[in-house]
């Protein structure tokens, strides 16, 4: 770990141990399994996690929160929020994310405030800054926290770290809510958003650690990192993928040339 980095660390304990209590709300993913990490050792028992099921989320996602609250010994709340119910989400206008973030963190500041901790925190890091991210508006609406952003740690950083502390989330590939794989103003449907899902898992099972499954209609638009193109092009597993993704209802399966980049649904709101 390099001084600066090390740096950051420490004034992310400081900070977390000055807000006395938190609401950690917690995915699985790598900033919040680094965040729930750092809360729990600044704060004890007054840091508790908080996962949230939903349709939009994958069903592997909130396992491997689960696993992990149970073996670093974190108090950990689950509960359901039903994604669908929220206003204008399943019509996915450019704001969706701001929409569904804003019910989601109200929803976490009330089981925050029933539980007499003082606040919630999120895990944005500092190149969140980077991309098309309206749920950062709702987040700052409503007064949450991210200490990793205050602290200026990198997403690079925050792996760093995560390797040093030993946790099993330090090279995990990052994943977006199953949303944000729907070309904008497409309707989001449950049963859409399960096929999707299905075909990431397949993917995955086929050994695939970092890919989408983009939603363009009945179209699958499948991203996957340019040095895993040719082997996702090989004959056998070519015609495997198409006919599995197939048998979910797509119609048709195409891969993207580009290969995977996160938010590449965004690129259409950028002016050319």
């Amino acid at each position: 770990m390099t001084n600066e980095t090390k740096k950051k660390y420490i004034l992310l304990q400081e900070n977390l141990q000055r807000l006395g209590s938190a609401a950690v709300a917690f995915s699985g993913g790598v900033d919040s399994a680094f965040l729930l990490k750092a809360a729990h050792a600044a704060l004890g028992s007054r840091a508790v996690a908080v996962t949230a099921t939903a349709r939009a989320f994958p069903r592997r996602e909130s396992s491997e929160a689960e696993d992990f609250c149970r073996r670093e010994g974190i108090r950990q709340i689950v509960y359901d929020f039903d994604v669908m119910a929220v206003e204008g989400f399943s019509e996915n206008p450019p704001d969706r994310c701001y929409l569904c973030k804003r019910a989601l963190f109200q929803n976490i500041q009330r089981i925050a405030s029933e539980n007499g901790l003082s606040c919630v925190v999120e895990g944005s890091n500092l190149d969140d800054n980077q991309d098309y991210r309206p749920g950062h508006r709702a987040i700052a609406e409503l007064g949450i926290k991210s200490p990793l952003r205050d602290a200026g740690l990198t997403k690079a950083e925050i792996r760093e770290i995560s390797h040093e502390l030993g946790l099993p989330t330090w090279d995990k590939p990052s994943y977006a809510c199953l949303a944000s794989r729907f070309v904008y103003g497409e309707a989001i449907t449950p049963e859409k958003l399960s096929m999707v899902e299905q075909a990431e898992q397949y993917l995955m099972d086929q050994g695939f650690r970092q890919m989408r499954v983009r939603v363009h209609g009945n179209l699958a638009r499948v991203e996957v990192p340019p040095e895993d193109i040719p082997r996702l092009l090989s004959d056998g597993l070519r015609r495997s993928v198409s006919d599995r993704l197939k048998s979910l209802g797509f119609s048709y399966v195409t891969l993207d040339l580009a290969g995977f980049r996160s938010g590449s649904m965004n690129e259409a709101l950028k002016p050319v």
